[in-house]
């Protein structure tokens, strides 16, 4: 969540942000992700294969000799010891945070979800890394950038960004593709360029090719500068084909770069290194990293790389992070996501924290965390939950850790930034984001109502509030830039549409630019009615302008271009190579300098663009060049060096004292050189330039080192200096002040020397209206007032204003953050302060702290509780959890940590809060599922049932539960299921055959199936089977064994009577005695008529009852046991039918049920059992569920009931070692239902 506010050395950020956009981004249901935007000036970013935004003036002129594989040049961001990112999750890496330094401007680096970055820019240096790959050409006229695969993989060094590090440098692919090419028009100038005369000062020059590095296609540049005259180079080769490092080479300068050593010898002939780092705080101290597929060692330095010292490590290092203070200490990120810590500059490690989100973690901010060692960290929970982590690099246990943020957070969601932290949490589609200001307890961030944001970035914390960038629901390829109060909590629209560019890996960056120098002056590509132009502010976002075209053209022809419909456009994307100035450019030390690419025209262009540059803040225009140039600041601002773009090859530089009025030509190297990279301004007292680049693809490396020392004539004196009053079209009150500034007077050869950007004076201006924004709820109309918007209530009180104390009521208006005027109108917008009413409460919301409606079974469930009316301190709350248990407050301030309750028991509770004061009252309600997990589900269904008959189908869980569990029934083959709330339905099935029941039970995020196989017949016999005793010995009653035991006794069966398998079928029954029944069915074809095939299973029966009779069915189990089976009743019922019949049996079957009832009563009665009866007393003397065997019999078939049966499986699991836990500890079911 940073912002593109910053300076490399030599190239300025922008607060162009990167605005990461997933690839499985699904709007209706994507989480709105807040993202920091790394505004390393607006940093363009292209990705493998995707096309140009612009195209080159001298596209195509230059004609290539080596057509087939011409090398690509990526120059990369500095490795500082700054963590850089891993490609984690898709994402790429994060770029250095650079904290407000001598340009006085923050810069910020991309990120996935939220982004962040925490770096002084002093820990930035001026350090680069190249790269060449072999690519095929392009066939578009203006070549593609793209990156290497092998950067996809390879890990960062820089802060925090490896994706700085694959795009910084030489613009990825476009800027690099080189080959053999003719540079004829490198002689070509314009008229108001002159070639130095022979009595000019000539520039002093060396190169210096790295030999034997030509197959090297990778590189890493450091130079320290101030005042330090060391350069560091590592060169790599990748193997494509291996994807890995497989050679590398240290290079060292102690001469500004005019010469190299070698130094592989000093870490090792053998030794493959990886990346380099360098201490922020001691650039003498130096980590250089080995490659690990080699191995995990670290070499330390502590005398700017002339010696090292190895030391083993126990993991891979994908990143480090140096602490902004304490040069020996550093974070190191693993690969197994593991967070270490050192504080003996990376000798010794012991390990923080696992499970660490990548690019997620923070050292301590001076002057708000106690401790130095503090570490701010997004973790995960074993369970997969974020959790914002905080504890002390040097004893960070579970007992020392806390958790500012009570709840779970959004993954990649945390920034630690300046005096803010932000976090995100998504519920039910939505995000909703949370700040904390100077670590004070978060606050939800308020936007205004309906912007209902589908992506969020943070563009900058500086100055003392937020700029963020919100995609709200109707926007596709623009966001709105929205400007916060002091404390980061209340957001107001600053700019509509502002545009967006596609970029490196399908990221996103805003065209936003916050010109160095002038606080409060931003730059912004708007969209408007499909055509995007630029505009400008003096007041951050309270006013914007179109910018006024040049009145004549670089020939000094007039343009004839009227506002508003002919205007001043420019691009805003800075290079990704910090070394490399990109579109725009401008620096604190040079105040009110611009320069920018761009067009005239009614809308922005990638055609037909030429240079432009502002003295005087964006004022007035003037056209410098015709092509693109790489534009940056010499002598702390006092001049200017202009370069072509590196698409083609130069050996010449252009300067400037008037601030590009008058350029000066210059040659730098014998032969035209393709740049990759310059760096400038490396020290204080010397003034040296060193190029990076290549002569062809083919050749070696090569670092010209330039001294323009002798163009200066003399040092300035006080006479070299005028003054300039800052002002917007002849208005000189900028931010409520009048500035003038010292800057060197146009044309002076003499050099600066020191930093003239110093404010000679400030005056403070009286209030007008342009110094004051609409406040949160309020919207800009067309006459300029600021008016509640139609959702915005603004007789809203806070709830914590409490009767006998004052509030300040807002006018609508709020002065614009760093506003220096007084007096005037200043009484008038400012808040008002009144005393706070007594009133009754109104907008009362119960929520839970999650905002879910479930909870598991004795977890803490936390209750919040918000009123928006009211007063907090004088009104009574009560809350009714549902469960006959209720809590009462005296005032609202004693539940702001929420209210915690633990249900003991599961179901639907209606949790009711009452607000009430002497004045009224208001409820809110909501309705809480309580689950207990599911273990076991048993269908209970019959064997056998009647055709066209209604049978009950039951689902018995383990734990019970009350209507908080989801049936659905699968019944034969139906697509579509049954689903319902209650265990058990009733059903009629239609159609004879063996039919499949399926029920499944849903609970929370699990579900569970049992299934079951009924036979559908008209008519059918059984008999009730017992056994000998011995196979109770042998019954560990669970359905496996049932199953089992049913096919022997069917075949035991079918030995003593010849009768066809399919009209056979035995179900065991649960429970001890061991019982069963078997089934006589009809024959599938009948065509001997219903009559005959009754009076077939009649004799069929006969047969069974006396085989078994005689004892003549038996089976073994195991050698030498053998079971005997018993007859042990027929079916009341000769034949069990669906058509009524009257006859003399059936006046006989009736009086036996009602003997057989009178004596199944005596028998639970008195608690007796008879042999082939199994029948429990049950202590619960609730009537209970029954399970029916076969469907047609009446009361005096012998029953079994549910618990009994969930009883006997269940302790029968338990015999087999299975483990049932139970929501109570009772032989019962357990009963998880409330009561």
């Amino acid at each position: 969540m940073e912002t593109g506010l910053g300076v490399f050395p030599g190239a300025h950020f922008t607060l162009s942000t990167w605005l990461i956009l997933s690839s499985v981004y699904v709007f209706p249901n994507a989480k709105a992700d807040i993202s920091c935007a790394p505004c390393m000036s607006p940093m363009q970013v292209n990705y493998a294969g995707d096309e140009h935004l612009r195209d080159p003036p001298d596209s195509g002129k230059y004609p290539r000799q080596d057509q087939k594989k011409p090398k690509l040049i990526t120059v990369l961001y500095p490795n500082i010891g700054v963590p850089t990112g891993r490609e984690a999750d898709g994402f790429p890496r994060i770029a250095p945070k650079l904290e407000r330094n001598a340009e006085g401007i923050n810069s910020r680096a991309p990120l996935g979800n939220f982004t962040e970055s925490a770096l002084d820019e002093e820990l930035f240096s001026d350090e680069y890394v190249e790269s060449v790959s072999e690519m095929e050409p392009e066939t578009s006229e203006r070549v593609k950038r793209s990156v290497p695969e092998f950067l996809e993989s390879a890990r960062s060094v820089d802060a925090r960004s490896e994706e700085q590090r694959k795009t910084s440098g030489l613009r990825v692919d476009g800027q690099s593709k080189r080959a053999e090419v003719r540079w004829n028009r490198d002689d070509e100038h314009d008229a108001r360029v002159s070639d130095s005369r022979p009595d000019d000062p000539k520039l002093a020059s060396s190169t210096f090719a790295l030999a034997g590095d030509s197959a090297h296609n990778h590189a890493v540049v450091y130079w320290s500068g101030k005042n330090s005259s060391v350069i560091l180079i590592l060169t790599k080769l990748y193997d494509f084909h291996l994807g890995s490092v497989t050679e590398s080479t240290l290079w060292r300068s102690t001469d500004y770069g005019s010469t190299y050593e070698r130094l592989n010898d000093k870490v090792g002939v053998k030794t493959v290194l990886s990346y380099l780092y360098v201490c922020p705080t001691n650039k003498r101290k130096i980590m250089v990293l080995t490659d690990p597929e080699f191995e995990s060692s670290v070499l330390i330095s502590s005398d700017e790389g002339a010696s090292y010292q190895k030391y083993r490590l126990s993991f891979f290092v994908l990143s480090l992070l140096f602490h902004h203070t304490q040069e020996d200490w550093a974070l190191a990120y693993s690969h197994d996501q593991k967070l270490y810590s050192s504080f003996d500059f990376g000798r010794k490690w012991q390990l923080v924290h696992e499970r660490v989100t990548p690019n997620r973690f923070y050292w301590s901010v001076s002057s708000l965390d106690k401790e130095l060692d503090l570490v701010h960290m997004e973790a995960h929970t074993p369970d997969g939950h974020c959790q914002y982590v905080t504890c002390r690099a040097q004893g960070c246990s579970e007992s020392s850790r806390t958790y500012p943020f009570s709840g779970y957070i959004e993954t990649n969601s945390l920034v630690v930034q300046d005096e803010y932290v932000f976090v995100q949490v998504t519920t039910t589609g939505r995000a909703s984001y949370y700040v904390s200001y100077q670590r004070e307890p978060f606050v939800r961030i308020k936007i205004p109502k309906y912007s209902l944001p589908k992506d969020m970035h943070i563009v900058s914390t500086d100055q003392g509030q937020v700029f963020t960038a919100v995609q709200e629901w109707n926007q596709n390829d623009t966001y709105n830039l929205y400007i916060s109060d002091t404390r980061g909590v209340y957001f107001t629209l600053a700019l509509e549409n502002v545009r967006t560019s596609r970029g490196l890996g399908g990221n996103s960056m805003i065209d936003l630019y916050e010109v160095a120098g002038i606080e409060g002056m931003l730059i912004a590509n708007r969209k408007v009615e499909n055509q995007v132009k630029t505009y400008i502010t003096y007041n951050k976002g309270r006013d914007w302008r179109l910018l006024q075209a040049p009145a004549t053209d670089l020939a000094g022809n007039p343009i004839h271009c009227v506002l508003p419909f002919c205007s001043l456009h420019l691009q805003l994307q800075m290079s990704e190579n910090p070394y490399l100035s990109g579109s725009i450019s401008t620096k604190s030390s040079a105040p009110g300098v611009i320069v920018a690419t761009g067009n005239i025209g009614s809308e922005l262009s990638y055609n037909n663009v030429a240079m432009f540059i502002s003295s005087d803040a964006g004022n007035n225009w003037r056209q410098i060049f015709e092509e693109e140039h790489n534009v940056w600041f010499l002598d702390k601002g006092g001049a200017l060096v202009a370069v072509k773009q590196p698409t083609v090859p130069t050996r010449h530089l252009w300067i400037s004292f008037d601030e590009g009025r008058q350029w000066t030509r210059h040659s730098f190297s014998a032969m035209p050189l393709f740049v990759d990279g310059v760096l400038v301004e490396g020290g204080a007292e010397n003034q040296i330039m060193t190029f990076f680049g290549h002569f062809s693809h083919r050749s070696e490396w090569q670092l010209i080192k330039i001294d323009y020392k002798s163009i200066f004539t003399r040092r300035c004196t006080e006479g070299d200096y005028q003054t300039w009053h800052l002002h917007n079209q002849g208005e000189p009150c900028i931010m409520g002040q009048k500035q003038i500034y010292m800057k060197r007077r146009p044309g002076n050869y003499c050099m600066v020397g020191w930093d003239n950007s110093r404010i000679l004076s400030a005056e403070p201006c009286i209030c007008r209206a342009h110094d004051f924004e609409c406040d949160y709820g309020f919207e800009r109309r067309g006459d300029g007032n600021c008016l509640p918007a139609f959702w915005f209530n603004p007789s809203t009180v806070s709830r914590s204003c409490s009767q006998g104390q004052n509030y300040l009521n807002s006018t609508g208006y709020r002065k614009v953050v760093a506003n220096n005027c007084t007096k005037g109108v200043k009484e008038m917008y400012t808040a008002r302060k009144q005393q706070c009413p007594n009133r009754p409460p109104r907008g009362l919301v119960l929520t839970t702290r999650d905002d879910k409606l479930t909870a598991n079974l004795g977890s803490n469930v936390t209750f919040l509780v918000r009123l928006e009316e009211g007063d907090s301190m004088r009104t009574n709350i009560q809350l009714d959890f549902g469960d006959g248990t209720a809590v009462s407050y005296s005032n609202l301030s004693w539940t702001q940590e929420g209210i915690r309750h633990v249900y003991r028991s599961a179901g639907i509770f209606r949790v009711t809060a009452l607000a009430e004061n002497s004045l009224g009252f208001d409820t809110s309600s909501l309705y809480l599922h309580v689950t207990c997990p599911v273990e076991h589900i048993q269908l209970l269904a019959p064997y056998v049932v009647i055709k066209n008959k209604e049978v009950n189908l039951t689902a018995v869980v383990w734990p019970s539960h009350f209507r908080t569990l989801t049936y659905f029934w699968w019944l034969g083959n139906n697509t579509e299921p049954i689903i319902t709330l209650d265990s058990s339905i009733s059903h009629t099935f239609s159609t004879e055959g063996m039919i499949t029941v399926t029920v499944q039970v849903s609970s929370a995020d699990s579900i569970l199936q049992d299934t079951r196989t009924i036979a559908i017949q008209e008519f059918f016999k059984s008999l009730l089977l017992s056994f000998s005793p011995n196979l109770d010995e042998a019954n560990p009653d669970i359905p496996e064994w049932r199953q089992d035991v049913g096919r022997v006794i069917k075949k035991a069966v079918l030995q003593v009577a010849d009768i066809p398998e399919d009209q056979l079928l035995v179900a065991v029954f649960p429970g001890i005695p061991t019982a069963a029944e078997l089934f006589l069915l009809p024959p599938r074809n009948q065509s001997d008529g219903r009559k005959r095939t009754e009076e077939d299973l009649e004799q069929i029966s006969e047969i069974l009852v006396n085989a078994l009779n005689q004892i003549s069915v038996e089976f073994e189990l195991k050698s030498g046991s053998r079971v005997i089976v018993y007859i042990t009743q027929l079916t009341l019922a000769p034949l069990v039918d669906s058509i009524p019949r009257h006859s003399s049996s059936a006046m006989l079957m009736l009086l036996s049920v009602v003997f057989l009832g009178l004596a199944v009563f005596l028998i639970y009665k008195f608690k007796r059992k008879i042999p082939w009866i199994n029948i429990y007393a049950e202590v619960n003397h609730e009537k209970e569920q029954e399970m029916i065997n076969t469907v047609g019999q009446n009361d005096a078939t012998p029953k079994i009931t549910l618990s009994e049966l969930m009883e006997k499986e269940l302790e029968a699991r338990a015999k087999l070692g299975g483990v049932i836990n139970t929501c109570e500890s009772t032989r019962e079911i357990p009963n998880c239902t409330s009561v």
